[in-house]
């Protein structure tokens, strides 16, 4: 291989900076050199070369028609170079990407998410709000909370962690004072969610009563849709406890018949027999973190 015969490389360095920012202050300021410097090294290198690269006043320099192929053409050299440096591979940590039904994260996760970040802060956590299928390697998914049963799945290792409980709720101000009765609940308009449509259904079911048919009905996309709106007084809800227990213990809603259990309850999936480490840390916390979550107040 012939000789390479270059020119010094601090002035096709300092040609190249001045020629993709056309200011040698700008040059100077990334090669943490001064303008003279610069202006120096320039000069040598167009004496180097026997070519002028440079033209006009030295307030307004700017590049030769040889100045302006030079440069391009060392920034393409140099962006290759830079492309195959090797670098050094940092070892961060992978982000859990967790699969959560909307309102279950806003009113449940959420709020007690710093807890698990106070005990594992080398494990970030991404909250997806879905309430539909998913498929772990597809979707990237490394833990799903949804509710379901316990019953065995194919792909899924499922871990109960959290009791459902649900109650019709209203707004004090539609209760009106009345008698907290069935009856009176009957009359009012009926709020419905499009995510789990046969809520009023289970809770008739569990509780043993039979409602008439409702005045009014109202459907919503999301739970937290329906619960604002039973807040604003638009209808009764059918409230799971972990969506309302704020609301009642501020008492922007109440619950006059009360909490049951339903039958579901709110499970951590994890791929079967393919967990992660930090999946089973936050599985861990989950069931924990359930635990510690106290059930309505006469709750049966």
């Amino acid at each position: 291989m012939a000789r390479r015969s270059l020119p010094p490389l601090n002035g096709l360095r300092a040609f190249e900076a001045f020629g993709r920012h056309g200011r040698m202050t700008l040059a100077a300021d990334e090669l943490c050199v001064t303008h003279g410097a610069i202006s120096r090294q320039i000069r040598q290198l167009e004496l180097h070369l026997g070519v002028a690269l440079t033209e006009g006043p030295k307030s307004r320099l700017r590049l030769t028609e040889a100045g302006l192929r030079l440069a391009q053409g060392l920034t393409e050299a140099l962006d290759q170079i830079d492309a195959v440096l090797p670098r050094q591979v940092q070892a961060e940590p992978r982000t859990l990407q967790v699969s959560c039904l909307p309102t279950f994260a806003m009113k449940w996760l959420i709020p007690r998410l710093p807890a698990f970040v106070a005990q594992h802060p080398d494990t970030p956590v991404r909250i997806s709000e879905s309430s539909g299928p998913f498929d772990f390697r597809a979707d990237g998914v490394d833990l799903a909370i949804r509710m379901r049963g316990v019953e065995p799945s194919p792909d899924a290792d499922v871990t109960p962690f959290l009791d459902h409980y649900i109650g019709p709720v209203l707004s004090p101000e539609l209760a009106g004072g009345g008698p907290p009765t069935l009856e009176a609940l009957g009359r009012l308009p009926r709020l419905h969610t499009r995510t789990f449509p046969g809520s009023w259904t289970e809770w008739e079911t569990q509780a043993g009563a039979r409602l008439p048919p409702a005045p009014i009905d109202r459907e919503f996309d999301h739970y937290f849709y329906m619960i604002e709106a039973a807040a604003a007084g638009l209808g009764v809800a059918m409230g799971p406890w972990a969506f309302v227990e704020r609301d009642l213990a501020s008492g922007r809603l109440i619950a006059p018949l009360g909490l049951i259990r339903g039958l579901p309850r709110v499970c951590a999936l994890t791929p079967r027999g393919q967990a992660s480490p930090a999946a089973r840390r936050f599985r861990d916390w989950l069931v924990a973190a359930g635990a510690a979550s106290p059930p309505p107040p006469g709750a049966v």
